[in-house]
C-alpha cells in the first residue's frame, strides 16, 4: 500500500500542481434501447431454435421405420387404391391388374399433363375386369382418373423446371389434403409409386400432409421399383427409399448394400 501511495505522488509531481489528480471508478451505463433489442434478438433465436426442433422431431416421427412390414392379414373393409401412371404404366396397370378388385375399391388413376395414353390403358383394364366379375367393379364410381401437372416435361430446361415442380407439389398437396378433407376425409388408403419424376411431388405432398398438425389421415405409401432396373435404382427410387412407408425392388441385386428394402421376386 505504502509503494502505491508513493507512486501516485510521483505521478502526481509529474502532471504539476496545476492538475488536481483523482483515481475514480467510472461505471458505464448501457443504452435501455440496444438492451432491448439484445433481448428481442434472444428471444427470436430461442424461438427459431424450438421451431426447428419440433419440425425435425415430427419428420423423424413420420419417417418409415427401418422393420420389415408383416403381411397384412385379410379383411372385408374396402381400400381405397391411388396409383400414379406415367413412364411405366403398364408395368403399374399388370401390377394392378392382379389385385381383388372388389377389396381395393374405389380406386384412383393419377396421370400427369396430357398423359391420355396411360389414361385410355387404366379404362381398358377396369373394362376388362367389369365384363369378367358380377361385383362392385361394375359400378361407375369404381375408378376416377385424377390429373396433376408434371414436375417436369421432356427437354424442358432446367431453369423452369423449379416453378413446374412447385406448381405440381401444390396441386398434389390440394388433391391429398385439403380436397380430400372436405369431402371424405382422406385422399386414399394406398398409394402406389414407381419411378416417373413426378411422383416425388406426390410424396412431398403426402409428406406436407404428414407434417400438418390437424390429424389429417395419409395414405400409405408404396414404392415398386421398375423391372427394367436390374443393377442400380432409378434417381427417384434413391430420393424415395427412406421416404416411403415400403420400399420393393424386383431384382434382388438391388438390395446388396443392405439398406432398406423388401424383394419378393418379379411382380410382373
Amino acid at each position: 500500500m505504502q509503494c502505491f501511495q508513493i507512486e501516485l505522488s510521483n505521478h502526481a509531481r509529474q502532471v504539476g500542481p496545476s492538475h488536481n489528480f483523482q483515481v475514480s471508478l467510472k461505471t458505464s451505463r448501457s443504452d435501455p434501447s440496444r438492451d432491448s433489442l439484445s433481448i428481442a434478438m434472444f428471444y427470436i433465436i430461442i424461438c427459431a431454435v424450438l421451431l426447428v426442433a419440433t419440425v425435425c422431431i415430427r419428420v423423424y416421427c413420420i419417417l418409415p421405420k427401418p422393420i420389415v412390414p408383416e403381411r397384412p392379414k385379410k379383411s372385408a373393409e374396402n381400400r381405397t387404391l391411388a396409383v400414379f401412371l406415367g413412364g411405366h404404366t403398364s408395368e403399374m396397370l399388370a401390377l394392378v391388374s392382379s389385385l381383388d378388385f372388389d377389396r381395393y375399391f374405389p380406386r384412383i388413376y393419377i396421370i400427369s399433363g396430357d398423359d391420355t395414353l396411360s389414361e385410355r390403358k387404366a379404362a381398358a383394364l377396369e373394362a376388362t375386369k367389369a365384363a369378367s366379375s358380377h361385383s362392385t367393379s361394375k359400378n361407375s364410381d369404381a375408378y376416377t382418373f385424377l390429373v396433376i401437372p408434371r414436375a417436369r416435361k421432356v427437354h424442358q430446361s432446367l431453369l423452369t423446371t423449379p416453378f413446374t415442380a412447385l406448381l405440381s407439389v401444390i396441386e398434389s398437396f390440394y388433391h391429398v389434403a385439403l380436397a380430400s378433407s372436405h369431402q371424405k376425409g382422406q385422399f386414399a388408403d394406398v398409394l402406389v409409386l414407381n419411378g416417373p419424376g413426378t411422383c416425388l411431388t406426390l410424396c412431398l405432398a403426402v409428406y406436407l400432409n404428414k407434417l400438418e398438425f390437424f390429424g389429417l389421415a395419409s395414405p400409405k405409401m408404396v414404392y415398386i421399383e421398375s423391372f427394367a432396373r436390374v443393377q442400380t435404382l432409378s434417381l427417384s427410387g434413391k430420393l424415395l427409399r427412406f421416404l416411403v412407408d415400403r420400399f420393393v425392388v424386383q431384382w434382388p441385386q438391388l438390395l446388396q448394400d443392405g439398406k432398406r428394402g423388401e424383394y419378393h421376386g418379379w411382380l410382373i
